[in-house]
């Protein structure tokens, strides 16, 4: 029982790093396409890189789903998160693409 529980908090806190992260990313998104370009620009770019580094040095996994691995032996890509399965398998494809979009925006604007 106290696995499955130690589980699910680290689930919970998985999911709001998650959901941190997103919020940082849209926020990126938001200020290039609005042209509101300032200190919170800059540091979502810094969160972003430093999560980058951070999957770099965990081999593309995120520390959390190592963590979370010791209380489960479940397949699923969803195992560590609450997210839908198909959302989790395909996590970093998306909001790369996302990031790497606001990235691009950001260059134009100060070029």
């Amino acid at each position: 029982m106290k696995s499955k529980a130690t589980l699910i908090i680290i689930k919970a806190i998985h999911t709001a790093i998650w959901v941190f992260y997103k919020v940082v990313i849209f926020y990126l998104l938001y200020a290039v396409t609005a042209n509101k370009i300032d200190k919170w620009v800059w540091i979502c770019v810094s969160l972003v890189f430093l999560e980058i580094i951070i999957l770099m040095l965990f081999k593309r996994m995120c520390p959390v789903t190592l963590i979370a691995r010791k209380y489960s032996d479940s397949s699923k890509d969803n195992f560590d998160i609450y997210l839908p399965e198909w959302l989790s398998k395909n996590n970093k494809l998306i909001y790369s693409i996302i990031f790497l979009i606001a990235v691009i925006i950001l260059i134009y604007l100060l070029n």
